[in-house]
């Protein structure tokens, strides 16, 4: 994905940065404990969902911001039976739905640099604009955290989904869908060291939360 001309410094550090990430505001309200639980379940379920079953035609712009977007939105929506039939979740076990007034505020409301809301933004802008840095070391994340990467002229977004990453390449043939799941091992043992989610890494730039989830 390349770089907008966005806010400078980024890929400077966390405490340079940090002042560049939105918080929530009126417009995007944060959720409490038992909410941000809920979406964290919900995320990483769907997100789940996409690895294990194959990409739902829904999901349209397949890259690595697309699949949090997506998975974002899909969480912020009701779950209702005619949604749980379409996606074969009719029995399922399913987290509780974020209360509408939350879930309404925020869905399709990504934060752009100049303030505005919309349902699409690039990786660098989703991450600048609507979360706030939690760390570089694996030990501080919860499940639904980002792992950004900038390359300079390209930034990448994983997501940690509590027991394995998972991430988009960006990437679809009719063989591989360019979704994968890899343990943090095999990544911290990668060939390819830009992609190690490591404190070492310049590259990895760290662990990011959602701005409206509870701390």
């Amino acid at each position: 994905m390349k770089r907008r001309n966005l806010l400078a410094g980024l890929i400077a550090g966390p405490v340079a940065s940090r002042a560049a990430f939105a918080v929530a505001t009126p417009t995007a309200p944060m959720l409490d404990r038992a909410q941000s639980q809920a979406f964290r379940d919900w995320f990483t379920l769907l997100i789940h969902t996409q690895i294990e079953r194959g990409p739902t035609p829904r999901w349209t712009h397949r890259d690595c911001a697309g699949l949090v977007r997506f998975a974002v939105a899909e969480t912020l929506r009701e779950h209702d039976l005619d949604w749980k039939r379409a996606n074969s979740m009719l029995g399922t076990r399913v987290p509780p739905d974020i209360a509408k007034p939350q879930a309404l505020a925020l869905r399709n409301g990504w934060r752009r640099v100049d303030g505005s809301r919309d349902a699409y933004v690039g990786a660098l802008e989703l991450v600048q604009e609507n979360t706030r840095f939690t760390g570089k070391e694996l030990t501080q994340a919860q499940a639904g955290d980002l792992l950004f990467f900038d390359l300079g002229d390209e930034q990448h977004l994983m997501v940690w989904m509590g027991r394995y990453i998972a991430y988009h390449t960006g990437r679809s043939t009719p063989t591989d869908n360019g979704l994968r799941a890899l343990r943090a091992s095999q990544l911290l043992e990668w060939t390819d060291t830009r992609w190690r989610p490591a404190a070492d890494n310049p590259n990895f730039s760290g662990l990011y939360r959602l701005s409206f989830l509870a701390r």
